[in-house]
């Protein structure tokens, strides 16, 4: 399953710990706090119980939206999107 995991983060030590989180989990950066990714159920599980450890409830955000392939196959990009340096093959499979 497709998942977009985003984040605001105010403390830049815990901003550098939550992307080496989601790199470290799968998901591939295609904004600076935005992260897409094919992750199992399990996996997203895992990710999220991670990120809410590392984060501070009152000053932190955190998103997590499982997407199914088909709607994503239906969204529309415009403009720049992201950086397809910075996402992997796997992904930007997704997109041709």
């Amino acid at each position: 399953m497709l998942v977009w995991v985003m984040y605001d983060v105010s403390d830049p030590r815990r901003l550098n710990r939550m992307a080496k989180i989601c790199l470290r989990s799968g998901v591939y950066r295609v904004q600076k706090s935005v992260y897409l990714g094919k992750l199992t159920n399990s996996q997203i599980d895992a990710l999220r119980l991670e990120l809410e450890a590392t984060m501070n409830k009152k000053e932190d955000s955190v998103y997590l939206f499982p997407m199914a392939a088909d709607s994503f196959d239906k969204g529309n990009i415009l403009g720049l999107a992201f950086d397809r340096a910075m996402v992997s093959d796997q992904i930007r499979e997704l997109f041709l």
